[in-house]
């Protein structure tokens, strides 16, 4: 398990003068790289298979029991349909804390925490309906990578995801 604190330590980028900026978890979910608020991410433990739920959808991997706290756990991959959902000792559970919701995201590794500008965070592009980015925050280049920034918090308390109950968002 990784707290989210020390992974701070690890932090790349910088942010210039005049622009603000904040930190961001990149993790990968196949071929590509996204992004985070680091302020979102409780914990980082590795993956352990969870209780399953009968009758969830298959992006719900069921729930775990940390500390106390029953946390429903997601796999981004199967919810994105992006890569193959194979568990390696690479996968990894992203513990965020949602303010009124403690949520576990499976990804198939972390890369960094690194420092992004707000303003260089571009938009994302406009696609047609059946391409849903409600829940993307922009693109952005880092090095020569392309990073997509995730609105993690609007994603994971959406009605489709179904793991709030509408009264308490």
């Amino acid at each position: 398990m990784f707290m989210a604190e020390g992974l701070a330590a690890t932090q790349k980028g910088t942010a210039d003068e005049g622009g603000s900026a904040a930190e961001y978890l990149t993790y990968t979910l196949g071929p590509e790289e996204y992004a985070i608020d680091i302020l979102k991410v409780k914990e980082i433990r590795g993956y352990e298979p969870p209780t399953t739920i009968a009758n969830a959808p298959p992006f719900l991997k069921g729930v775990i029991n940390l500390r106390g706290t029953i946390v429903p756990i997601v796999d981004l991959r199967i919810k994105f349909g992006v890569g193959n959902a194979e568990y390696t000792p690479f996968t990894v559970v992203i513990i965020l804390n949602l303010g009124v919701r403690v949520v576990g995201m499976v990804v198939d590794s972390v890369s960094d925490v690194t420092m992004l500008r707000q303003d260089s965070i571009r938009p994302a592009p406009e696609f047609s309906a059946s391409v849903d980015t409600r829940y993307i925050k922009g693109l952005c280049t880092l090095d020569e990578r392309m990073l997509i920034v995730v609105d993690i918090e609007r994603l994971m308390l959406s009605s489709e995801m179904a793991l709030v109950d509408e009264s308490l968002t």
